[in-house]
């Protein structure tokens, strides 16, 4: 028979139910996209040359990368312009618009330093935060790298120097960049510059009536005229006054222009640049009632980019019906907007109006206001984290309380919040840890710590765990020190540092026994063993998991009793082979958690046992297990367990003969692991995905499968995901006739797995093995290979690896003449892949069949 056809018979025989899950929790990551431009304003007017200039100019420039720097005072209408530019133009470049604000000029922030952008916009294209290199230059690579042979557009609006801007360039032919900056971008070489001025008179006078919604008549026409000017013919000024206007109908436009008039002559000492957009400013500030005046003030001391009327309350102290009705009158006078419903931001020369009166407050007040902004992040972050996580208040902890506070009832709604508040909640935290409030840092990365951890960025989660190391260290808290060092370890895991996450869960431990909180060490035991397995030290994380295990009873945790249940089941899958001990673990933690009422740890249970089940070749139980797991994950919301059960669910369908199903299921979960970041769980994927094309015959496809988990694996330095990445890709090698390279390769996953300890893989790669020698004709070899592979499968009471190994061992039988021999070991693998419900059973069935009427 030919090699091939020999080789593609035997890649069902000889795939194996392995699966090495590590559990590493739910984690983050929130949804990237390629299309981030604002909407097009419905109120834009003029700009026509302007217009035709850039759309011209960047059709024109089709085979290189067109730069084009637009440059201007504040408020000239520069985003405006190259937002509509970019919506016109937005067909030509269909794989993608992204805007970009490089705050230059954004008040209470530094600009945007091109090193972070460049991350923000790799994460933009659905690179996984893992895979950003760390240098700015090696960024810039990977930006240029993933934008080759697209056509993508880039506003890079508020840009302080070329400096800033160069690194973010695209190298692909056919994109086009609009840089917006209040600088002449003179040394900028390569792009061609408009200076953007201040609109035509016929213009500025449109845009006033179109706002104002009003057709002046006979004297009107004159007063509109001198309000644009005044304005200086600024867009941003004529915006506010005209949208003034707008909703008070009734009132006269000469007057009102005199009124701006009177107002214009108070700012006389400001220069001629600003004096409009401040005079314009004054004016909507002075019509406002006290209150609406002071809530104005408050939110220019807000530190995030946006802000809800919770927010808006709790500066000014006031209720949230107060709130929404101030904050309505500041939208109608175009002082914020509302680019979301329910979220409200500041232009950032308003923001910097607002700030210049608050500085004018009595200290006291602003600092009552921002207290009271913390109080009602650092409670409602508290309220979700209880929520997400099923947690009971912890009394032991003062609770301040706030003026106001959104009613979060349910785990939706207390993500949905998280979510949405993800960036406010970091930049208070930051705000708090410059200004030295050691206690905000603590409470509000404690709060966020689970959501952070699993949905990211794990970049700043680190960091902000890091401040609150920092903060406690300087607090002389030395139990939040030791919860901090926990919260960024966990970070560290999700980041695949594992030796950095071993080093802080030794300090976390050694902080908690000295201050003899058993509760405390009992925890820092298991994240301590977490690291110590995933080091691949089996020994001492059993011996850590017992020590939490007997603490935990000991204390009457039966939340940590489980996990203990559950950290000790995984070492003795992994490490041990043992698959009944193992799953009985898995049950007596499960019960824990279904009678606590905890169906995010519940659902990462069953996925312990599906392994299990799995792996004792019980593949319907298995697979009950596995859709199980998936129902909870996705009624909770949890992207990353739903990957891990997809890529489950996969792995059993592939093992039942449902192969076609077993390929969409492994792609989902790749997909899903590949957007959260997941690297470990990726390279998983990747494994899952190789073993089925082994079974369908595309061995060249399992063999690409296999490089690329293993090149993840010694990146994690995961010795037994590379082990296993070996072996699959060895006997890809095998089946595509390459047997030096395939010895070589499994030979060295059998030296892993024997370093290791692991019976279970030996098992597997010594059948692999079998199999080569048996097609290199060397039957002697080939047959003590599978008898050991039989010997060791016994031994961890793994039936596929026991079926596998018996049906290696016939084939040897027969083709050394022993034909009865061969019949009884072939009808004992044939019994059990029958028992187990293997794909192997037809195919084993038909060839014994023929065996025994040959031998009749």
């Amino acid at each position: 028979m030919h090699i091939e056809a020999v080789a593609e018979g035997r890649a069902r025989q000889m795939i194996a139910g392995r699966d090495q899950t590590i559990y590493t929790g739910p984690v983050p990551a929130p949804a990237a996209t390629m299309y981030t431009l604002p909407r097009d304003v419905a109120t834009f007017t003029g700009r026509d040359a302007e217009l035709q200039w850039l759309i011209a100019a960047a059709t024109r420039a089709s085979d290189l990368v067109a730069v084009y720097a637009i440059d201007g005072m504040p408020g000239v209408g520069k985003t405006a312009l190259v937002n509509r530019a970019a919506h016109l133009l937005a067909e030509f470049f269909p794989d993608g618009q992204l805007f970009v604000n490089l705050h230059a000029h954004t008040p209470g922030r530094r600009p945007a330093d091109p090193h972070d952008v460049l991350a923000d916009l790799l994460a933009c294209t659905g690179m996984p935060p893992c895979e950003i290199p760390e240098s700015t230059e090696g960024r810039a690579q990977r930006w240029r790298g993933r934008l080759a042979g697209k056509k993508v557009l880039l506003i890079l609006d508020d840009a302080a120097e070329h400096a800033q801007v160069e690194p973010l360039l695209p190298g692909a032919a056919g994109c086009l960049v609009l840089v917006t900056s209040r600088r002449r971008l003179i040394a900028f070489d390569g792009a061609e510059s408009l200076a953007l001025a201040t609109l035509p008179p016929v213009q500025a006078f449109e845009l006033f009536t179109r706002i104002a919604h009003r057709t002046p008549v006979g004297p009107e026409n004159d007063a509109v005229a001198d309000v644009a000017e005044r304005c200086g013919h600024l867009p941003l000024a004529i915006a506010l006054l005209a949208g003034r206007l707008a909703h008070h109908p009734t009132w006269d436009i000469v007057a009102f222009a005199d009124v701006f008039a009177t107002a214009q002559d108070r700012l006389g000492e400001l220069e001629a640049g600003d004096r409009a957009v401040t005079a314009a400013f004054d004016l909507s500030y002075r019509a406002l009632s006290s209150d609406q005046q002071r809530l104005f003030r408050r939110l220019g001391l807000h530190p995030g980019s946006d802000f809800d009327a919770y927010a808006a309350a709790a500066l000014d102290g006031i209720s949230l019906t107060q709130a929404r009705r101030h904050l309505h009158a500041l939208y109608a006078d175009h002082l914020i907007d509302e680019p979301a419903l329910g979220r409200h931001r500041m232009h950032d020369l308003v923001r910097v109006y607002a700030q210049s009166l608050a500085r004018q407050d009595p200290p006291d007040e602003r600092d009552c206001g921002l207290a009271r902004l913390w109080t009602h992040y650092q409670n409602t972050a508290e309220t979700a984290d209880r929520l997400i996580n099923n947690r009971r208040v912890d009394n032991t902890v003062p609770v301040v309380t706030s003026n106001v506070t959104p009613n979060l009832v349910n785990r939706d709604e207390a993500l949905t919040w998280l979510r949405t508040e993800r960036s406010n909640l970091l930049a208070c935290a930051n705000y708090c840890a410059i200004v030295g409030q050691d206690f905000r840092v603590i409470r509000l990365a404690g709060a966020v710590a689970s959501f952070l951890s699993q949905e990211g960025p794990w970049d700043q989660a680190a960091a902000l765990h890091e401040a609150a190391v920092s903060a406690a260290h300087h607090a002389g808290d030395r139990l939040a020190q030791a919860d901090a060092l926990q919260n960024l370890a966990g970070i560290q895991f999700k980041l695949g540092a594992y030796s950095v996450a071993e080093e802080l869960a030794e300090q976390a431990l050694t902080l908690c026994r000295s201050l003899g909180n058993r509760h405390r060490e009992a925890m820092a035991l298991l994240t301590l063993s977490r690291a110590r397995r995933l080091t691949g030290n089996y020994k001492a994380a059993a011996g850590l998991a017992e020590q939490a295990l007997v603490l935990n009873r000991s204390l009457g945790n039966r939340h940590g009793e489980a996990a203990a249940l559950r950290a000790q089941g995984l070492i003795r899958r992994i490490a041990y082979g043992e698959y009944e001990a193992a799953a009985a673990l898995a049950e007596q933690a499960l019960a824990l958690y279904r009678a606590l009422g905890d169906p995010l740890s519940e659902a990462g249970t069953l996925s312990d046992l599906r392994v299990m089940r799995q792996l004792l070749g019980e593949y319907s139980t298995a697979a009950d297990l596995a859709e199980q797991t998936l129902v909870l994950y996705r009624a909770l919301d949890n992207r990353a367990g739903e990957a891990d059960a997809l890529r489950g669910l996969s792995l059993v369908r592939g093992l039942s003969g449902k192969y076609l199903e077993a390929v969409d299921l492994a792609e989902q979960a790749l997909v899903l692991y590949r957007s959260l970041g997941n690297r470990h769980g990726e390279a998983e994927a990747l494994q899952a995905l190789g073993r089925v094309r082994v079974m369908t015959g595309k061995f060249q496809e399992a063999a690409d499968l296999a490089r690329q988990a293993r090149v993840i694996y010694q990146a994690l330095d995961f010795g037994h995901g590379e082990a296993n990445a070996l072996r699959l890709l060895g006997q890809a090698r095998h089946l595509s006739g390459e047997y030096s390279a395939a010895a070589d390769l499994l030979e060295q996953s059998r030296a892993l797995f024997r370093h290791f300890g692991d019976d279970h893989g030996q098992a597997e790669v010594l059948t692999c093995i079998g199999a080569l020698l048996l097609d290199s004709a060397e039957m002697p070899k080939a047959l003590a290979a599978y008898r050991q592979a039989l010997q060791l499968a016994r031994k961890v009471h793994s039936p596929l690896d026991e079926a596998q190994a018996l049906e290696g061992a016939a084939r040897c039988q027969i083709d050394a003449g022993r034909r009865h021999a061969a019949i009884i070991d072939l009808s004992a693998a044939l019994a059990i892949y029958q028992h187990i419900g293997a794909a192997e059973a037809a195919s084993v069935k038909v060839y014994l069949s023929a065996l025994q009427e040959s031998f009749l």
